[in-house]
């Protein structure tokens, strides 16, 4: 059975919860280093090591965080909260014990926009924001007979996201995933790196009848560690619950894994409920109360988002959906497109060196736009050159670009005058250039006189070889078809 015969007849039901951990400097509630890629257990503590006797010390920081993500999803912010404890037993959380917050979350409810395949919109409706620890890091494949434990991680602040069971197909869940990445990075507060581990997806599915309002019993899918594994493992995990389903076969509720290569999930242990955990407030930290005026200073300093910069992009500079959609999925890119737009109005030839020479310079080099030299003034100035028909825009982009990266502090129409590479518009000097070019090919001259309009770019790439470049494109045309018939 495939993908397409199973949504003919079920209906998906899936629900996401993403683990992001945060950019901070110490870990949530002691003073141990959060980074990624230290020697194992070396950054440690008896606090995140959980020693009797140890208290932990909340990280300001992780609130700040939280309440800017909160306030970029539109969530009702909670004003009075407090945290609990998770309760359970695994080699690598050495408390016994994760400190989370379960009936009091610090945000309800919120959502975020995603586009569709057939260009439209839809609004992905979030549960609950909330924030917790990490626990450590199992690791299994570095000894044939062992399970190793690093607990680096112990400890790390996370915001758990979670979505309403709205998401219908995983193209849907793909878009979701990619969009709250895009605004973790845009927040600064997650670098969003799945391989590194530091955003995690769980994805719980289920499927029922089209038409039924009775969700099927659902599975959950954890520790998806790319965004194409996301799509991929709900595809298959439909078509497996609508072969059991068709079999007449149970659904066991259950956590599953997914296994990249051979692109199949697989049971690991029946789906712990709630009660499980046997949550309760935790008595070692004080209850937080967020006041308004705290809120109003996160408020102020938000960035502007992705999709406020979209909106602005197609509205206000007439770019295209994919123009805009292209150039703001870096952070540090839409910046840069709009330091640009301060030095030309030219928004389209903007987008397009933006696009074009520029990402496909960094990408040579390996580089971030941060790490790019040319200021956006030069760039600006030199859209405005090509525009006042100073240069010509392939040998603005095949000689003058690549000089200005070599000399990124020097004004671009220096270097193009000290090359010889302004645009030629005296109509005497391409005149003389012109003759010279129809003289030194008589053949050619006599079948385009004679009506062979083809030749005509035969003779403008002599006419741009015998100018280095420079002549004025338009104008020569006009003279070209001018001079031939005298």
């Amino acid at each position: 059975m495939n993908l397409e015969t199973v949504l003919s007849k079920y209906e998906p039901v899936i629900g996401i919860e993403i683990h992001a951990q945060l950019k901070t400097k110490s870990k949530a509630y002691c003073g141990d280093k959060n980074e990624f890629g230290a020697i194992p257990n070396t950054l440690t503590s008896p606090i995140s090591l959980g020693h009797p006797g140890t208290l932990p010390k909340f990280n300001k920081v992780v609130i700040n965080h939280a309440l800017k993500l909160g306030l970029a999803l539109d969530c009702e912010i909670t004003r009075w909260m407090h945290f609990d404890r998770k309760n359970y037993f695994y080699a690598d959380l050495p408390k016994g014990y994760q400190i989370t917050q379960d009936k009091k979350p610090i945000c309800r409810n919120g959502k975020i926009l995603i586009r569709l395949e057939d260009g439209k919109t839809k609004n992905i409706e979030l549960t609950r924001i909330h924030m917790e620890e990490d626990s450590g890091k199992s690791i299994h494949d570095l000894d044939p007979f062992n399970t190793l434990i690093d607990l680096n991680r112990a400890g790390v602040p996370l915001l758990e996201i979670v979505t309403e069971p709205v998401i219908k197909t995983s193209f849907e869940a793909y878009q979701y995933v990619s969009e709250i990445r895009k605004l973790l990075r845009y927040l600064d507060i997650c670098d969003g790196n799945m391989e590194e581990g530091s955003m995690r997806c769980d994805v719980n599915i289920s499927i029922m009848p089209i038409g039924s309002l009775k969700f099927g019993d659902r599975v959950e899918i954890k520790n998806l560690n790319s965004i194409r594994n996301v799509q991929r493992s709900i595809d298959y995990e439909i078509v497996r619950q609508g072969v059991l389903i068709d079999k007449g076969e149970k659904i066991n509720v259950e956590t599953r894994t997914f296994d990249a290569p051979s692109g199949k999930t697989s049971g690991m242990r029946k789906k712990e409920a709630a009660h499980d955990y046997r949550y309760f407030p935790e008595p070692d930290l004080n209850p937080i109360k967020i006041d308004e005026e705290h809120l109003q200073d996160i408020q102020s300093k938000m960035p502007a988002l992705p999709n406020e910069l979209y909106k602005k992009f197609t509205e206000s500079y007439g770019l295209s959906n994919y123009d805009a959609l292209v150039i703001i999925e870096q952070k540090d890119i839409a910046l840069y497109y709009e330091e640009i737009v301060k030095f030309t109005k030219n928004y389209k030839a903007a987008a397009n060196w933006v696009m074009g020479n520029i990402k496909s310079y960094l990408n040579h080099k390996a580089l971030d736009i941060s790490s790019f030299k040319v200021s956006s003034k030069n760039i600006g100035l030199l859209i405005k050159m090509i525009d006042d028909n100073e240069i010509s825009h392939s040998l603005a982009s095949q000689k003058l670009f690549p000089e200005m990266v070599e000399k990124p502090n020097e004004n671009p129409k220096t270097i193009a005058e000290k090359n010889n590479w302004i645009q030629q518009n005296n109509e005497d000097d391409l005149s003389k250039i012109i003759i010279n070019v129809l003289d030194e090919n008589p053949s050619e001259k006599e079948r385009f006189k004679n009506g062979e309009k083809k030749l005509a770019g035969f003779f403008m790439g002599k006419i741009m070889k015998a100018s280095k470049g420079t002549a004025d494109p338009k104008k020569s045309a006009q003279l070209l078809n001018k001079l031939i018939n005298q």
